[in-house]
């Protein structure tokens, strides 16, 4: 039997984890469950890189569930630098465009409903000009879908910038804290947007699973604990840590929670729970049911003048 000595890469991924994670306590003890299996040959038999990565990534979340926290196989070498996080701005920047900005589809449905399917919550500063566009473009719709049934999480700022186009007032939407700065950062609605906002008295329905993770959940409870927002479909996946990602080798790179969210309404957040829908089916039913709901609303707004074809189609929609 061939075997492999892991014992570098043990190392360096608990020298990020003690040194980043979260909770203090919580990341000396995975550093000490990784150095026990370690110790008793555990992980001798792997042979290559992406096994290794799922065995340990099981390891690491064996103490306290955090979902965030993971070891990942990448196929590209990663360049050797510094202990500080890893990350290739011109590279995210082609996936995020190849990704058409996390936007899978924007239109607006029979009835007047607008539909937004979202499939990440990317980096704001790169994907900000597409979030704008979607949103200009189901601003005078009746009611709003926004599926993340599929969305793995992303941009903490992008999801204030969709935030923002559903409040008419100042809100305040969530606050993160950073262990390695010892600071917490408040994020709120922005007092401007630009072209038109959808506004915050007609009816959202928000799609989620249990694939639904990280930002794209934030986005969730922000709405929901305001009660901005119908959640429709899934009890979601409950990641509500932030972190960044540290080399390990030249293929293995850790992604280390570093803080974790604050609801300013709860006071809590979402980790290992998972966001609650109010109406709970399976995901696959969820778009259904939320577009006939927003039909029933479309229909109570009047059926003469130019709302005349808009309830036609509702109708008929209803069908």
């Amino acid at each position: 039997m061939t075997i492999r000595d892991w014992s570098g890469q043990i190392d360096a991924l608990c020298a990020h984890v003690v040194k980043n994670y979260v909770f203090p306590d919580v990341g000396e003890r995975v550093a000490e469950v990784l150095k026990a299996r370690l110790a008793q040959g555990e992980y001798e038999p792997i042979t290559t890189d992406e096994a290794f990565a799922l065995a340990v990534t099981a390891d690491l979340q064996s103490v306290n569930g955090d979902k965030h926290l993971r070891l990942q196989h990448t196929v590209d070498p990663i360049p050797e630098q510094d202990a500080g996080p890893v990350f290739d701005p011109v590279a995210y920047r082609a996936e995020v465009e190849l990704d058409g900005y996390g936007f899978a589809r924007v239109e607006r449905l029979a009835g007047n409903v607008g539909h937004l399917a979202i499939t990440a919550m990317h980096d704001a500063a790169v994907a900000g000009h597409a979030a704008i566009a979607a949103m200009n473009l189901v601003a005078h719709t009746d009611a709003l879908i926004i599926d993340l049934r599929g969305n793995g999480g992303g941009d903490p700022f992008m999801v204030a910038l969709l935030c923002s186009y559903l409040f008419d007032e100042p809100t305040h939407l969530n606050d993160l804290y950073f262990r390695p700065t010892d600071s917490t950062e408040q994020f709120w609605t922005h007092a401007y947007v630009p072209g038109p906002s959808f506004g915050g008295g007609k009816p959202v329905y928000v799609l989620t699973s249990g694939s639904t993770f990280s930002a794209a959940e934030e986005f969730t409870y922000n709405l929901q604990s305001r009660g901005r927002a119908t959640i429709v479909g899934e009890r979601t996946k409950g990641g509500a840590h932030p972190g960044d990602r540290y080399r390990v080798d030249t293929h293995l790179r850790v992604f280390v929670p570093i803080g974790r969210a604050i609801n300013p309404v709860t006071g809590s957040n979402w980790e290992g729970t998972g966001v609650v829908p109010d109406v709970d089916l399976p995901a696959e039913s969820a778009f259904d049911h939320a577009y006939r709901l927003a039909l029933r609303h479309v229909l109570t707004l009047g059926d003469t003048g130019p709302r005349r074809t808009v309830a036609e189609e509702a109708r008929q929609a209803m069908m």
